[in-house]
């Protein structure tokens, strides 16, 4: 049996029976929390830590959340765009001199909306690597673009976060672990990382994976792709840059991978999209303000993707809600999934903030298991 810890409004039973039925489902070790007009109607946990499931998790355990961290570095950018230090529509370049994309052309919109070029890095880099911030930089710097950047969208899975958030470094000074935990995190008591430290990491569950992709377990042989393999190279330089067979590493979770490595509790999660639900602010915390968030949860770039394989929609960082890819029924929803299942979302029209965070890690970002509880939830509204 599954013990299920945490509480549930009487009314949102629904969200609860989904949470358990989860677990029928595939699911390890999980949580997820919903509010709705800033109220906490479900927040719950269950399940283990550990493929073993020797331990339990609980209220605070913390679990790579994959790209639920990609709009939460955007933000760091869009915060300098809103206090004028950054203009969306001007050349990347004129922030970050030495970047080749923007010498070619890429914006800082098209940096945030995954049309910059540059969805990988060409120069060979090593796990060694990226345990540090600036030697992925340079490498990112250093990388002619693939396409001509504006012409077309392309997913920049891993490179996306250091893209972003070195853009925001070089006005803002800080890193995204730093600026994290002093715009976000410190301010809203949302449980929310990149960089944890050793204390830290004890909460963390084990990601535990159904399958693990061929192109991995080639490079770990020695075997790198080919130099014009865009799409490998992606993923996989440096080796570990989606996490594979580094996941669980106390190297990993130290280290500052914001597209991918965000570690997060789902009242974490929920608690930052409750504040964009509310317009930007809670509590008197400002976190954007409201036009600027309409722009960055609007489309920015739609069509198919060479790496997601499908139809989408980019805003600038979020995902807008779409048909196939849907948050909840209303129009005006955005937020991101993340692999496996991970999600972050906010409805401003149901005034709903939304945060699911899991181990047991299928491929691709949508499951049956966001489904169910998303379901859930809308049915009790």
């Amino acid at each position: 049996m599954v013990q299920i810890d945490g509480t549930c409004d009487a009314s949102f039973g629904a969200v609860l029976e989904a949470f358990g039925e989860n677990f029928e489902d595939g699911e390890i070790g999980a949580a997820c929390t919903a509010t709705v007009d800033g109220r906490v109607v479900a927040d719950l946990w269950g399940g283990w830590v550990d493929a073993q499931r020797t331990r339990r998790w609980d209220r605070d355990t913390l679990v790579n959340a994959y790209s639920v961290g990609k709009p939460i570095v955007a933000l760091m950018l869009l915060q300098r765009v809103e206090r004028g230090d950054v203009v969306l529509d001007r050349s990347a370049s004129t922030y970050w001199p030495e970047l080749i994309a923007g010498q070619r052309g890429a914006t800082v919109r098209h940096a945030l909306c995954h049309r910059a070029g540059v969805p990988a890095i060409r120069p060979r880099l090593t796990n060694d690597d990226l345990w540090n911030w600036d030697p992925v930089c340079d490498g990112l710097a250093a990388t002619e673009p693939w396409w001509t950047p504006g012409d077309k969208h392309v997913y920049h899975t891993n490179t996306y976060g250091h893209l972003v958030g070195e853009l925001a470094r070089r006005v803002d000074g800080r890193r995204p672990g730093q600026w994290l935990r002093d715009e976000i995190a410190g301010p809203l008591d949302a449980d929310l990382a990149w960089g944890l430290d050793r204390p830290a990491q004890r909460r963390c569950a084990e990601v535990v994976w159904e399958s693990r992709e061929s192109s991995a377990a080639a490079l770990q042989a020695g075997q790198p792709p080919d130099a014009d393999d865009m799409l490998t190279l992606g993923y996989f330089n440096p080796p570990g840059y989606s996490g594979s067979g580094v996941v669980n590493t106390s190297e990993w979770r130290a280290a500052q991978v914001p597209s991918t490595n965000l570690h997060a509790t789902a009242r974490g999660v929920a608690r930052l999209y409750t504040a964009l639900a509310a317009g930007g602010t809670l509590d008197d915390v400002h976190v954007l303000d409201r036009s600027t968030l309409t722009e960055a949860t609007s489309v920015q770039s739609e069509g198919w993707c060479p790496v997601l394989e499908r139809q989408v929609s980019f805003g600038l960082g979020f995902q807008p809600t779409r048909p196939d890819r849907r948050f909840g029924p209303n129009p005006g929803s955005f937020g991101h999934f993340g692999t496996g299942g991970n999600l972050g979302f906010a409805d401003p029209d149901a005034r709903v903030g939304f945060g699911y965070v899991m181990n047991a890690v299928r491929p691709r970002w949508q499951s049956s298991r966001n489904r169910r509880l998303i379901d859930a939830l809308y049915s009790c509204l």
